[in-house]
């Protein structure tokens, strides 16, 4: 009984570590702490999200006070994501995409990838204002 155990075990994480989608990830609410001694401006804000997207090939085009759309086209795939921010905080929020599996709150792996990437980027970018 016990070997049994163990090789259901094992063939979970096996097959387990192959699943190729994962619940769409959300940047919900990220502060913003900018430098010491340095304040940031709504324009600040919304410059380094548009500088952090393109130095990552998204296209980001801004479409209203505190709000980008983020597109990324690679090969076949496209992912296209909201960023909404005030001085205090930016949310990163999927909104559609193509080719990437999307379905009941999963997506590709490699979307949130892409996310966590955009993140990293922004916030070094905020760094600097």
């Amino acid at each position: 009984m016990r070997i049994i155990g163990i090789l259901l075990a094992a063939a979970a994480i096996t097959f387990g570590g192959c699943a190729t989608t994962q619940p769409i990830y959300n940047v919900q609410n990220a502060p913003i702490v900018p430098p010491p001694g340095k304040s940031v401006t709504m324009t600040d804000v919304n410059n380094a999200i548009l500088r952090a997207g393109s130095q990552l090939g998204w296209q980001m085009q801004p479409v209203g006070p505190g709000k980008v759309s983020g597109r990324l086209a690679l090969r076949t795939h496209l992912a296209v994501v909201d960023i909404e921010h005030d001085t205090k905080s930016y949310s990163i929020k999927y909104r559609d995409s193509q080719n990437l599996n999307a379905t009941d709150g999963q997506i590709h792996k490699n979307y949130n990838g892409w996310i966590q990437n955009l993140d990293k980027a922004i916030r070094a970018q905020l760094s600097y204002p």
